[in-house]
């Protein structure tokens, strides 16, 4: 496999991964939202949630957004 097929076959691993994360959240906060929880317990769930899911998600976009450096400056 060449360079530029392995850097493509890792981007679309890394997008592959953020959609799951994405449909994972989703699926819980869905959940959160259909539990008979008091307010203040689902604003801070809600809130665990949201920096846990920018955690897990930030460094994949990180990553995929990184210039290439293919070799040293001259």
């Amino acid at each position: 496999m060449s360079r530029d097929d392995q850097r493509r076959a890792m981007r679309e691993l890394r997008e592959g991964l953020i959609n799951q994360l994405e449909e994972l959240y989703l699926q819980a906060f869905d959940d959160i939202s259909r539990q008979d929880l008091g307010e203040g317990a689902i604003a801070r769930l809600t809130q665990l949630l949201l920096r846990s899911r920018e955690a897990a998600i930030t460094p994949l976009h990180e990553e995929i957004e990184a210039p290439l450096i293919t070799r040293a400056p001259q």
